[in-house]
């Protein structure tokens, strides 16, 4: 964990020199920006006056500030405008074109928008780059839950013997869309810099879900086999793998993907012998990850007596001493005091406006040895009027104007209103 962050080397901000402009709401489209801002891309969030929808989502501090948009938006500079005025659309459209060699970059998933989209801007900016992120390839909508649920997912996740979906906590679509996106907006650049045009680049939520249960072998083995995946808890499809728990009630996962590994796991818990009676009187062999899986509920009969003689810190000496993979059950609480995070240089000791200090992400990347430490997210408006008279060279007055005509609003104006 760092405390504070010096100059990030050139090789850490491969992205220097562009400007990507956002107008996004949730989670796939800020994500998205906020990888290409930690890779070193400026990028300008737009946002209508007072916010948009994720303005103040959950979950807050007592004060009612958002941690969620903070932890989206971190690096991000802040411009906010009337954007159901046509001045304030033209306005944006200007930011969007007028940016320079390094702009003319669009990101969002406010989509269905003529102001915004490609055909109305392509005529300002010829080479322009705009992504878009629908809920589904024919423009409907869709959430990352809702994708989920046509999916197929919800109704493998779960102990065996439940029998109604169970959603995922974690909006898997959403962050998967988001990389997906800022992915496609750098090849889209690289496409750029080589022919001098720009793409117009669709990446649809639902796409990504099916893309993905295609590619981990979801579909294929429904349609080849004409088998649905089971529902099995905390086991692993095709490997060896489940949850146990201690004498004193601490849980654990174990994994063994490997015949060294699960012969380790069979050693620790004293099962050797049984496990070699066991494959016999099967017929089976356990060096064969498809006949550890079969067999998983007898195996963790097994293993479970072990583990329910023996204390967390007994159980984790053992693991600890072997080639099995392995970690214990944490909560997020427990998490924010584990050297993981404390001692982590991913991790930057952050002052954010609203929410006060705390230990903040920076990009999981290192490269060359350099971290990407993280940047505070912007106040809401806050750099609306720099924005307006760096980029756009508007004077002062003229920004003033803006302003108290309501088409802009900036930092100072968006807290009085409230």
């Amino acid at each position: 964990m760092t405390t504070g962050s010096g100059p990030v080397p050139q090789a850490a901000r491969p992205l220097a020199g562009l400007r990507v402009v956002e107008i996004s709401s949730y989670v796939a489209a800020p994500l998205a920006g906020m990888t290409l801002a930690q890779l070193g891309a400026e990028v300008i969030r737009i946002d209508p006056i007072g916010g948009a929808a994720d303005r103040h989502r959950w979950p807050l501090t007592d004060h009612g500030a958002s941690i969620y948009w903070a932890g989206l938006n971190k690096g991000k500079r802040s411009l906010v405008a009337d954007l159901r005025s046509p001045s304030g659309q033209d306005l944006v459209a200007r930011v969007i074109a007028e940016s320079g060699p390094g702009g003319g970059i669009l990101l969002t998933n406010a989509v269905g928008r003529d102001w915004h989209g490609y055909d109305a801007l392509v005529r300002l900016r010829p080479d322009l780059i705009h992504l878009e992120i629908p809920g589904r390839a024919d423009g409907s909508t869709a959430v990352d839950y809702t994708v989920n649920a046509a999916t197929g997912f919800p109704l493998v996740t779960g102990p065996a013997e439940y029998e109604g979906p169970i959603n995922h906590v974690v909006p898997v679509w959403d962050v998967t869309c988001g990389l997906y996106a800022a992915l496609a907006i750098t090849a889209a650049v690289r496409h750029r810099e080589a022919t001098g045009n720009g793409s117009r680049i669709v990446v649809p939520l639902d796409d990504v879900a099916l893309a993905t249960a295609g590619n981990l072998g979801f579909l294929t083995e429904a349609a080849l086999c004409g088998r649905e995946r089971p529902r099995i808890g905390n086991a692993i499809y095709g490997q060896y793998g489940q949850h146990f728990t201690s004498a004193d009630g601490v849980s654990f996962m174990v994994v063994t993907l490997t015949g060294r590994h699960f012969r380790d796991l069979a050693r620790i818990t004293g099962t050797t012998a049984a496990v070699a009676a066991l494959a016999e009187a099967l017929g089976t062999d356990f060096a064969d990850e498809g006949a550890r899986y079969r067999h998983r509920d007898v195996l963790t009969g097994l293993f479970t007596t072990w583990f329910r003689e023996h204390s967390a810190a007994d159980i984790t000496d053992a693991l600890g001493s072997t080639s099995v993979l392995w970690d214990r059950y944490r909560t997020f609480a427990e998490l924010t005091t584990d050297t993981r995070v404390t001692e982590n240089p991913m991790f930057t000791m952050l002052t954010q406006p609203e929410l006060g200090d705390h230990l903040a992400p920076g990009a999981p990347i290192v490269v060359n040895g350099s971290h990407i430490p993280a940047r505070t997210a912007p106040r809401l408006g806050e750099h609306t009027e720099a924005i307006l008279r760096d980029e756009l060279a508007m004077t002062d007055e003229a920004v003033t104007g803006l302003r108290v005509a309501g088409i802009v609003a900036t930092d100072s104006t968006e807290r009085t209103s409230r």
